[in-house]
C-alpha cells in the first residue's frame, strides 16, 4: 500500500465525517476536486516542493473560491504538516466514502464511438439491477475498440469490444 494513500485515509475520513454530519457532502466533494486538481498542475507542484512557500500563501493557491471555512482550516492544516500534496488521495479517499454512504456505484463505459443516451440509460438500469444500487456512469471512447464496450464498476470489469472477442478467437485459432 502506498505511503500516500495510508498518511491520506485519516485526513479524509475525517473530513468525511465532518461534512456528512454538517450536510454539506456535495459542497466538500467539489471543493476537495478543486483542490486536488490545483496540487496536480505541474506550476503548482513546484511550489509546493519550494521551502519558501509557507502556510497562508499554499492555502491561497489551492483553495477554491467557494470554499466555507471549515475547509479553509483544512487546507491550513495539511499545509502547516506539509501535507497538502496528498489533497488527490485524500479526494479519492473521500468520493470512495460518499459513493458508499449514498448506495451509488461509480462506472465507466468505454465504447468505440459515442453513445446515446438510450443506450447509456439501458446499460444504467442493467448495472442497477446487477449492483442493487444507483449507478452514476461516465463514458469514454476509444476507437481502438472497434466496437461494442468496456463497463469499469469498482473491482468489476465487463468487457464486451470487438477488439476483445477477435484477440481471443485469434488465440482459439493459434491453438
Amino acid at each position: 500500500m502506498s505511503t500516500a494513500l495510508t498518511l491520506a485515509r485519516p485526513y479524509a475520513r475525517a473530513v468525511f465525517t465532518l461534512a456528512r454530519d454538517h450536510g454539506c457532502l456535495p459542497a466538500w466533494s467539489q471543493a476537495l476536486g478543486f483542490a486536488a486538481a490545483a496540487v496536480l498542475d505541474p506550476r503548482v507542484g513546484a511550489v509546493l516542493g519550494n521551502p519558501r512557500w509557507q502556510g497562508a500563501a499554499l492555502v491561497d493557491l489551492v483553495r477554491p473560491p467557494q470554499a466555507d471555512a471549515m475547509f479553509g482550516e483544512l487546507l491550513a492544516l495539511l499545509a502547516n504538516n506539509r501535507r497538502l500534496e496528498l489533497l488527490p488521495d485524500i479526494a479519492a479517499q473521500f468520493e470512495a466514502l460518499r459513493a458508499e454512504e449514498e448506495r451509488v456505484v461509480r462506472a465507466t463505459v468505454t465504447a468505440a464511438t459515442a453513445m446515446d443516451d438510450a443506450q447509456v440509460e439501458q446499460i444504467r438500469q442493467a448495472l442497477t439491477r446487477r449492483f442493487g444500487r444507483n449507478v452514476a456512469i461516465e463514458t469514454a471512447i476509444d476507437p481502438a475498440l472497434i466496437g461494442g464496450a468496456v463497463i469499469a464498476a469498482g473491482d468489476v470489469v465487463i468487457d464486451g469490444s470487438i477488439r476483445t472477442k477477435l484477440a481471443r478467437l485469434g488465440a482459439a485459432l493459434a491453438q
